[in-house]
């Protein structure tokens, strides 16, 4: 059960990252420059990711068959809190205050957005994908209030943040709550097809293009002196310690088969790469956020399959 789960979630990997790997090309390439990807991610952040979520809610979402909808948030920010935890307790053995918040941040935020919509479309059948985004981008919500509220006090090294209203209403969020508006008034039952069809077809761009994204900020990464010791605990941590809790704690309480995947999914990704524009925008000295990217990516390739086989083969999913 194990070998076959294995294939699966290998061959859904490995197609992410082939489109990565497509976006990491297009800019060392320099078929696609700095500021073409600065462009290109506006457009999957401001345009088409907004009009998935959006598009998706409105086709899919229904308060009556999803009541319990608000605790999807709370779930973003009880595994945030997790990572933080688990992130303190690594966080000893690393020496200097600010390599200790980096090395923090690294555990606490992972990449919760672009890998997860990649791989559930790339592993799930069409029935439990439409819920599976519902979740997703509910999700999402909750996790946008965490990485640029503490997420950001803890890159900037200070005290006291200003909280980032822009990442806080961030065009993904704002779909999420007016799609949830729209479907709360009935408003849906009256969008004509003739303007949802463009735009879901717009929405469906959003996989390939925020996977190019998702290439080509590696892409950019400069990879120097490689802290070793920070960067196999911050791993360790990352993909192994916190994914292998979420595992053992999602069967103990026996949680649907869904909510279940997307909390051993969300701590099995690789660290954010909103880290590393967070660093830049606060002029902080890169020591070790970029490097624990740019692994945590690498050696996610095989971290991921191992814990969601593990979970597909001891779960009730088939």
């Amino acid at each position: 059960m194990f070998l076959e789960s294995f294939k699966i979630t290998v061959s859904g990997v490995a197609q992410i990252f082939i489109l990565g790997a497509i976006g990491y090309f297009l800019l060392k390439k320099k078929i696609l420059s700095s500021a073409g990807l600065t462009s290109l991610s506006r457009i999957v952040i401001d345009i088409t990711l907004p009009i998935l979520i959006f598009c998706q809610l409105l086709k899919d979402f229904n308060f009556r068959l999803y009541p319990d909808w608000w605790t999807f948030p709370l779930i973003s920010i009880a595994i945030t809190a997790i990572g933080l935890m688990i992130g303190f307790v690594f966080s000893g053995l690393v020496k200097g205050e600010e390599h200790k918040r980096q090395f923090l941040s690294l555990v606490a935020f992972q990449n919760s957005g672009y890998l997860p919509l990649a791989l559930i479309a790339a592993l799930l059948p069409p029935d439990k994908l439409s819920v599976m985004f519902i979740y997703l981008f509910l999700f999402l919500s909750g996790f946008n209030l965490a990485m640029f509220s503490y997420g950001a006090q803890i890159i900037s090294f200070q005290k006291k943040t200003r909280l980032e209203l822009a990442g806080l209403f961030s065009p993904p969020v704002i779909a999420t709550a007016l799609g949830l508006l729209v479907v709360y008034l009935g408003l849906n039952k009256f969008m004509p097809e003739v303007a949802l069809k463009p735009l879901s077809l717009v929405g469906d761009c959003t996989l390939p293009l925020a996977m190019f994204v998702v290439g080509a900020n590696l892409a950019e990464i400069r990879l120097t002196h490689i802290n070793r010791k920070e960067m196999f605990l911050a791993l360790l941590a990352k993909l192994v310690i916190l994914p292998a809790l979420g595992l053992v704690l999602v069967l103990k309480l026996k949680l649907p088969e869904l909510v279940g995947l997307l909390i051993v999914m969300q701590l099995a990704m690789p660290p954010a790469t909103l880290l590393s524009v967070l660093t830049r925008h606060y002029k902080k000295d890169d020591l070790l956020v970029s490097q624990g990217i740019f692994l945590g990516h690498i050696a996610s390739i095989i971290t991921i399959p191992v814990f969601l086989s593990l979970y597909f083969s001891l779960s009730v999913i088939k």
